[in-house]
């Protein structure tokens, strides 16, 4: 009987170690991690670049050679996000972002779009999804 409240236990220890490892990001975070960035056009999904967020800073967009420096982000409790330094191509030439919202933020799942304006007025979509 010793033997199976022990087995027992350490199931529930183990559980509550596993579950504490895939834990949400505290209020305002992004999930830490590589964001793989694509658009989908013309039939084929085009790969932009990818986004490294670490706390409360993003890196990129970048594709290759070294990550640019580290950047701010502000997370609202409603899921927007603000890039608070440049975003690559989305912010260049031109281009602007209007909006990005967070479409899931958990260990299990993390990604967000983003809504660019182009110089030429017109918009796009791009989603980018934690690797």
């Amino acid at each position: 009987m010793t033997t199976f409240k022990a087995a027992c236990l350490s199931g529930l220890l183990l559980s509550a170690a596993t579950g504490a490892a895939l834990a949400d990001p505290p209020q305002g975070r992004l999930v830490d991690g590589v964001y793989h960035c694509e658009v989908y056009t013309l039939g084929q999904f085009i790969h932009l670049g990818d986004i490294i967020i670490e706390g409360d800073s993003y890196r990129g967009p970048y594709r290759f050679g070294p990550p640019p420096p580290p950047q701010k982000y502000e997370l609202s409790p409603e899921g927007d996000l603000t890039w608070l330094g440049p975003l690559g191509g989305f912010t260049s030439g031109g281009n602007s972002i209007d909006l990005t919202q967070v479409t899931a933020n958990s260990d299990a799942a993390a990604s967000f779009d983003i809504i660019m304006r182009e110089a030429s007025g017109n918009f796009s979509a791009t989603t980018c999804d934690k690797q």
